[in-house]
């Protein structure tokens, strides 16, 4: 019984502290504090009703992502941007949230096409039968959306990140959490701005090239992909 109180205990003062950062990390960049210093963890426990302890975890995070430091005598302060982890899933939820721009999806963009192609190109070499299978069964839930049957916001995330696991490379592995963060984002963008979901056949090159251990063709099907994006975004921008 104890242990189970102390568990209970220990998850509610977990969800206590991200909640705690949640809130902060999307004040500091939506820009909450750009004009007046960030509280002190004294202010910010009575500011926000938690305990001191939480609210030292909840600002160790946010130093971690690289939003804030402490320094002597001046206590906690926010960082410049150039600081902050593009690559922390949170921090890259909070910039859409908080600091959507169009220049903030052109440099996701011009990301990708530094990394997917090539990610392809390794699936349709390296991947095991496994990969193979999430990389089909990713294009079919594609196929399925079409048709009113998955959702079609989910079903393009799946492709791709089933093809950045598939490639076998475990830093573009990681890469599919930062991926899955933005994408979801830009996808919903740049399909109202072509007012269509995403080309099944351009994605089916790609799953087609990779099935056929065609890595060139995986890298240029993949390529092309990305860079309709970009010109669309990059079009769009000229007429706004």
């Amino acid at each position: 019984m104890q242990v189970k109180q102390q568990e209970t205990r220990s998850s509610l003062g977990r969800n206590l502290t991200y909640g705690l950062l949640d809130r902060l990390g999307s004040q500091i960049i939506g820009g909450l504090y750009a004009e007046k210093p960030f509280p002190t963890e004294a202010e910010l426990s009575v500011q926000n009703g938690v305990s001191r302890s939480v609210t030292r975890e909840a600002v160790k995070m946010l130093t971690a992502k690289g939003l804030v430091s402490a320094r002597p005598r001046q206590g906690t302060v926010i960082q410049p941007s150039s600081e902050w982890n593009l690559f922390d899933t949170d921090v890259l939820r909070w910039m859409l949230e908080k600091r959507f721009s169009i220049d903030l999806l052109k440099q996701f963009s011009q990301l990708r096409v530094a990394i997917e192609p090539a990610a392809a190109a390794l699936a349709a070499r390296e991947a095991d039968e496994a990969g193979l299978g999430s990389i089909a069964a990713g294009f079919a839930r594609m196929q399925a959306a079409e048709e009113g049957r998955d959702d079609v916001l989910e079903a393009d995330v799946a492709f791709h990140v089933a093809i950045l696991s598939a490639s076998g490379n475990p830093f573009f592995g990681q890469f599919r959490d930062v991926v899955s963060t933005a994408l979801k984002t830009s996808i919903r963008y740049t399909n109202r701005i072509v007012g269509r979901s995403a080309d099944l056949e351009s994605h089916e090159r790609v799953k087609n090239a990779i099935l056929s251990r065609d890595p060139e063709a995986a890298h240029d099907a993949m390529k092309l992909i990305i860079v309709d994006a970009l010109d669309a975004i990059e079009h769009n921008e000229g007429e706004s």
